[in-house]
């Protein structure tokens, strides 16, 4: 199995959409994602563990968690209401 780079991926958690059903935090495999104390929403936390697996982005019943490489500028997060690894 080839080993997948850290770091090298933006995560952008769509807060308005997040329900908090805590999917992504619970198989995330680098613990990259927290659920919020007071929100109890998904948090971006550790974005510099991300492997780019997919598996949040794919498994979120409310596709309120999206993936984009970092070398592209994602003009979506900056105009959005979002919590990303970079902000």
């Amino acid at each position: 199995m080839a080993k997948k780079e850290k770091g090298k991926t933006s995560i952008i958690v769509f807060q308005d959409w997040c329900k908090g059903c805590g999917i992504c935090v619970e198989f995330c495999p680098g613990k990259v994602l927290e659920l919020d104390r007071t929100s109890g929403k998904a948090l971006v936390v550790h974005p510099e563990e991300c492997i780019n697996c997919g598996f949040c982005e794919l498994h979120c019943p409310d596709f309120a968690i999206m993936l984009a490489p970092k070398e592209r500028e994602n003009p979506m997060a900056a105009e959005l209401n979002c919590n990303g690894g970079d902000q």
